[in-house]
């Protein structure tokens, strides 16, 4: 049932290509500035990072409709605001202030936004997956035509219940796509040593669901290889994997120093497959923007990030009586 790996690409307008530039470059400079906070002591707890892995979530963003749902893992910050959500009120999360998304009772770890249709940011390895499943089983049971995104990585394609919840989506032909965010190293292991199937497309095998391996790299091959897996949950032959193979720039969390690649290693990839620079050789190379155009979308990205920085910092901190509210939900 595997596929080969996807190499097709869909023709991409002048519009699309600057969206895809502004949102992974509004991802990057997002986490640049969360790192800084949290080295400043500002952000508690445990901080990870997405930079690298910007193109994967901007490119099956553009696949969506209203009413999908996505849910992830801790890695988070670049889903959200993938997703629509507010830069200010994901980086008042993060500094435990009241303006954040869950009023800054969850940090970086624990976000959710009904409104956008994002179920968490999940800090338990593998939990959110079949929460996935769950969420595609009600909109299944509602009989509409949504699809649910759910995100885990490469450490954790090897938990129990990630096949627990293969086996139920294939049963029940849920409209679920199981995206596995491959950055080579889970919490620092790299998938040759950790991995007795290296090929993690192929995992839906034994269940019978169809996968693939995508360049996640390219915002344009993952855009390609969601629209095929979208059409085919939506047209209710069940669920998908997608393997985006992609690359961390920086360690598991903000406490990790990753000693167990090199530093050489991080800038070949830096250097030969960073997604931002991709479309932005595009953009120039198609003279569809100039380096003044760039130059001003990214003051203009700045500027919102700082901005969303310093409503962290002036935000209150929440009040004691919020520990007793958002505990049930509204009937």
């Amino acid at each position: 049932m595997a596929a080969k790996k996807t190499t097709k690409k869909p023709n991409t307008s002048k519009d699309d290509l600057l969206h895809y530039y502004h949102e992974m470059l509004l991802i990057r400079r997002f986490e640049e500035k969360a790192g800084q906070l949290y080295g400043m002591g500002l952000i508690g707890g445990f901080c990870h990072l997405y930079i690298g892995q910007e193109a994967i979530i901007v490119g099956l963003e553009a696949t969506t409709k209203e009413g999908d749902k996505r849910v992830t893992s801790y890695r988070d910050h670049g889903h959200m605001l993938a997703c629509g959500m507010d830069p200010k009120g994901v980086m008042a999360e993060l500094t435990g202030r009241e303006g954040g998304y869950s009023k800054g009772k969850g940090g970086s770890m624990h976000m959710f936004s009904k409104e956008a249709n994002f179920y968490g940011g999940h800090g338990i390895v593998g939990a959110q997956v079949p929460i996935g499943a769950g969420l595609a089983f009600a909109d299944k049971y509602k009989g509409n035509d949504n699809v649910s995104f759910a995100y885990f990585g490469d450490g954790a394609a090897n938990q129990g219940q990630v096949y627990e919840t293969f086996n139920m989506a294939s049963l029940w032909k849920l409209p679920v796509i199981f995206v596995i965010e491959n950055n080579q190293y889970a919490m620092g292991t790299s998938l040759a040593r950790g991995s007795s199937t290296p090929e993690l497309y192929t995992r839906g095998q034994a269940f019978g669901i169809p996968g693939e391996s995508v360049d996640g790299m390219d915002v344009l091959a993952v855009k390609a290889a969601g629209e095929k897996a979208v059409a085919h949950c939506r047209a209710g032959e069940g669920p998908y994997i997608l393997e985006m193979v992609t690359y961390r720039y920086r360690g598991h969390s903000m406490s990790d120093p990753a000693k167990y690649r090199s530093r050489e290693e991080v800038q070949k990839v830096r250097a030969e497959r960073d997604a931002i620079e991709h479309v932005r050789e595009l953009l120039l190379q198609g003279k569809h923007a100039t380096e003044d155009d760039l130059k001003s979308i990214d003051k203009e990205i700045k500027a919102v990030v700082n901005e969303a920085a310093e409503f962290s910092r002036e935000s209150p901190e929440p009040a004691l009586a919020e520990l007793w509210t958002d505990i049930y939900a509204d009937a």
